[in-house]
């Protein structure tokens, strides 16, 4: 089955990213490339999505509910092992417990210069997870009947890495506020999942 693409995605990006994103050239950009695991796993008999919280530091993602996943490294095979190899390394899931179902629609973040390479993964069982604590403040335990709930949707006023006080589509997950990159990637597994159970 085909993803949704791109035009998911715009669901949850602010008006001034897409305009941003339109009037880029992004390869002329020489991007580098993160790759990022949807894990879902069974928790108390319901699916959940494991996502993280990034401690606060000195940079753009700091404090910032991400994916767990990373920068490719020249010793990657391949976009997949990269999300399980940052996934083993940030939330301590092996990496041979995770079955790989799919690669989702990349996303470009301009204040990084990124293209993020997004995969849809799960275990068996839930994991136990170990943080590296200098990568992931905590994991958050999203379930998947709370990111399928469209009551979770809204709209923010936040202070971004290139404006202050804009408008920003925003999901809230187990208290917490996701937008941007994450909310991009979050809104085309939504409706990839919502196609799936259509069917």
């Amino acid at each position: 089955m085909s993803v949704p693409g791109e035009s998911s995605h715009f669901i949850m990006a602010p008006e001034m990213r897409i305009r941003e994103l339109n009037s880029y050239k992004i390869e002329e950009r020489n991007p580098r490339h993160a790759a990022v695991m949807m894990l879902f796993y069974p928790k108390d008999i319901d699916a959940h999505i494991a996502l993280i919280l990034r401690p606060e530091y000195e940079g753009v993602h700091s404090g910032q509910i991400a994916l767990p996943g990373g920068k490719v490294e020249i010793y990657d095979l391949s976009y997949t092992e990269t999300a399980l190899r940052e996934t083993q390394e940030e939330v301590g899931v092996y990496t041979h417990t995770v079955q790989v179902v799919k690669p989702l629609t990349k996303v470009y973040i301009p204040p990084s210069n990124f293209w993020v390479h997004p995969f849809l993964g799960f275990t068996e069982k839930r994991p136990d997870f170990v943080l590296q604590k200098e990568e992931v403040a905590a994991v958050i335990e999203v379930p998947l009947a709370e990111l399928l709930n469209e009551n979770n949707v809204s709209s923010q006023k936040l202070s971004t890495s290139y404006a202050k006080n804009i408008e920003v589509p925003s999901f809230e997950l187990n208290g917490y506020t996701v937008w941007g990159a994450t909310a991009m990637m979050l809104s085309e597994l939504k409706m990839f999942l919502k196609m799936s159970i259509d069917r």
